[in-house]
């Protein structure tokens, strides 16, 4: 059974229903959509740990709940008496999303203070994933520590996969920001990024110099989003492009770069061609934004999401 341990911050989302003022308690996160959508896709046939730091607190204590009733394992998540969860609200506008941010005294930013700690975490896993808010919440420190423990998983015969998800507002510079990315590209396997970002900070000035940059860099696999619009994949077999599925009506697109990553991830852990891997991943990013939040139980059930 494939395991995959997801790296990162889980926190309390804040997401506005249909009357204005009202909002939805929940939890949700980049890498923690991710795990969520995996979890559900893949049922009994792999099995998705979070690793992360949270409170002693009974939100943390929710939290934990909440994971562990939708399937994600939790036994190395660290407890932190002297820290809670991190918590962001949803503003929406035309289905685009905005957020506001209170992760001052969030746990998940002392998540790799020790290399012990993650390597239990990664001990016997098949694949290791982590985003670019990820390093963006740690010290420099901490963030080398991460790094270091990644080089040995990957040294091991572990599977690396990284979603840049560029956050400048979270970094301290956007030299620091673009340096640390590439490095952890460095380390990967599989790089899933997203076009519009990367050319605000890269320069990039298409999808193609996106999957080629971080092929350069060592990426096996560059799946590169762009929204809308066509998909570019780097692989061995060289550049190909890919049609996202057609919204017609977007409600939200919070969580749609995570649960695309989810199900592309969920057709190539289970064996599938990469066009079917990416297929599936658009077509459950397509239904994800139909609905409001960042995990829509909707949107993975009826059809099959393979094509």
């Amino acid at each position: 059974m494939t395991r995959i341990v997801c790296i990162g911050e889980c926190m309390v989302e804040m997401a506005p229903l249909e009357t204005p003022g009202t909002y939805r308690m929940g939890f949700a996160g980049d890498t923690l959509n991710t795990a969520w959508y995996l979890a559900k896709l893949l049922g009994d046939r792999a099995r998705v740990d979070y690793f992360t730091a949270v409170g002693t607190d009974p939100v943390s204590d929710q939290m934990l709940d909440f994971l562990t009733q939708e399937a994600i394992g939790t036994a190395n998540i660290l407890r932190r008496s002297d820290r809670t969860l991190g918590l962001y609200m949803i503003q929406l506008q035309n289905g685009e999303r905005s957020f506001s941010y209170w992760r001052g005294q969030s746990a998940a930013r002392t998540l790799a203070q020790s290399g012990q700690d993650i390597a239990t975490a990664l001990h016997d896993a098949d694949i290791a994933y982590f985003s670019g808010i990820t390093l963006a919440i740690l010290s420099q420190h901490d963030r080398e520590t991460l790094m270091t423990a990644l080089e040995a998983f990957s040294t091991s015969g572990g599977e690396i996969v990284f979603d840049p998800n560029l956050r400048p507002k979270l970094w301290t510079d956007p030299q620091d920001m673009t340096q640390a990315i590439m490095d952890a590209a460095g380390l990967s396997d599989i790089v899933l990024p997203s076009h519009e970002d990367e050319a605000t900070w890269f320069g990039d000035q298409s999808p193609e110099d996106t999957a080629r940059r971080y092929a350069q860099q060592g990426a096996g696999i560059v799946v590169v989003k762009n929204g809308p619009g066509e998909m570019v994949v780097h692989s061995d077999a060289g550049l190909s492009r890919h049609q996202p599925e057609q919204v017609s009506a977007v409600i939200d697109t919070t969580a749609a770069g995570d649960s695309f990553n989810a199900g592309f991830l969920a057709g190539y852990i289970a064996g599938e061609p990469l066009d079917q891997a990416i297929a599936a991943g658009a077509r459950l990013a397509a239904r994800v934004v139909t609905y409001r939040g960042a995990l829509v139980e909707e949107a993975v059930l009826g059809p099959e999401l393979a094509g």
